[in-house]
């Protein structure tokens, strides 16, 4: 599997909104709802009470990840960090500590908060997806012919690659090898 950015919200601002804001759009159950949903799935569900931050900060971190050979490492760290420790990723400081303890350069992490390089490189694999059909997140594309959107039950993937058959680039030993991205296409 291949995590690729993907901007949300480029309409929040840099410190993010009032979490109030949120429910105010979805209703009073929409965390109840994902609590559930977390909860069913054996996950935390924990982000902070007070914030939705605008996560291009930590994207254009991640980014720097990937250039280090280190994007999966950081990105579940901050995954764990906001789901489950109410971290606010849009917080340069608690994001630069988080990326350092991950193992990045802190100086580097700090420097690319801010990278008009790295934000150009989100920025544009965010219309990318935009092009393809993504709407939010989490989004999966299968073997770059199906997309799913939205956190889906297993069956619904199990149906879509069952509705695609073999993979356009061969056989895999079963469809989880194949969706988990266990068997890599050919490069």
């Amino acid at each position: 599997m291949t995590w690729l950015p993907f901007d949300l919200h480029p309409e929040y601002p840099p410190e993010g909104i009032p979490r109030a804001q949120l429910v105010a759009r979805y209703g009073e159950d929409f965390h109840a709802r994902l609590q559930e949903s977390f909860a069913a799935a054996g996950l935390a569900y924990n982000p902070p009470p007070e914030v939705v931050p605008n996560t291009m900060r930590a994207l254009c971190v991640t980014e720097l990840a990937r250039d280090r050979g280190a994007h999966a490492t950081v990105h579940d760290r901050l995954m764990r960090a906001y789901w489950e420790e109410a971290a606010d990723l849009a917080d340069p400081d608690s994001l630069v500590a988080l990326a350092v303890e991950a193992g990045l350069a802190e100086d580097e992490a700090r420097e690319a908060i801010e990278s008009p390089a790295y934000r150009e490189r989100v920025a544009g694999l965010t219309a990318q997806a935009h092009a393809i059909g993504v709407t939010g997140v989490p989004a999966f594309l299968l073997d770059r012919r199906l997309l799913v959107l939205g956190a889906q039950p297993r069956a619904v993937f199990e149906r879509a690659v069952a509705q695609l058959g073999e993979p356009a680039w061969g056989p895999a030993e079963n469809w989880s090898d194949w969706a988990e991205g266990v068997a890599e296409p050919p490069v």
